[in-house]
């Protein structure tokens, strides 16, 4: 079952792609003036930099540390 609110948020945003002909260009500078005019602050952060001295494949959970096993048991 599809939440109301989700379902709702997919119409308006399939209604507010197709005003645009879907084209991605058009529907960002939309939404840009849409921010810049609605009053709010739009807050950007900067991306954050990976520590590379981390190991990914590291397992840092304690869930991750069991092992995985084969289906079925």
């Amino acid at each position: 079952m599809i939440e109301p609110i989700v379902d709702e948020v997919r119409k308006y945003r399939a209604e507010h792609a197709r005003r645009f002909n879907f084209d991605l260009r058009a529907i960002c500078a939309d939404i840009q003036k849409i921010e810049a005019t609605c009053g709010h602050t739009v807050v950007s952060l900067p991306p954050r930099m990976l520590d590379v001295a981390i190991d990914p494949l590291e397992p840092s959970d304690q869930r991750l540390r069991h092992p995985i096993r084969a289906w079925p048991p």
